[in-house]
């Protein structure tokens, strides 16, 4: 076993059964952005409404289909910090959720700004 799995094996050791199932559905988040092969991707965000109840994790699982245009890459930082503000500090997670929907959206205006210049610039 590598140091890093080991490390992360004594970790999760030391949290609680829901912060071990949220540590377990972030790492198969991690894992998901991985594709094998790059399917056709939308333009235009897919409409998939919010449930009335919905944990950080499948908010930002949701967010990520809802954005199929956005490198799930670039948003690991910021998504990572989200789920710490709800999982460490205790941020109640409708507040997280709202923010990482506002955090989405503004990266998905950022996407098609960027898109736009490079248009422009190809013309």
């Amino acid at each position: 076993m590598k140091a890093e799995e080991k490390k992360l094996l004594q970790l999760s050791r030391t949290l609680t059964p829901a912060q071990q199932d949220t540590l377990l559905a972030f790492a198969e988040f991690l894992a998901s952005r991985e594709t094998t092969a790059a399917p056709e991707v939308s333009a235009v965000p897919l409409d998939i409404p919010r449930p009335e109840k919905e944990s950080v994790v499948k908010a930002i699982r949701r967010l990520a289909a809802t954005y199929p245009m956005l490198d799930s890459a670039k948003l690991l930082h910021e998504t990572s910090a989200y789920m710490t503000q709800h999982v460490i500090q205790g941020k109640p997670a409708a507040e997280v959720i709202d923010a990482l929907e506002d955090f989405f959206a503004g990266q998905f205006a950022a996407h098609q700004g960027a898109a736009g210049d490079h248009s422009a610039s190809e013309a």
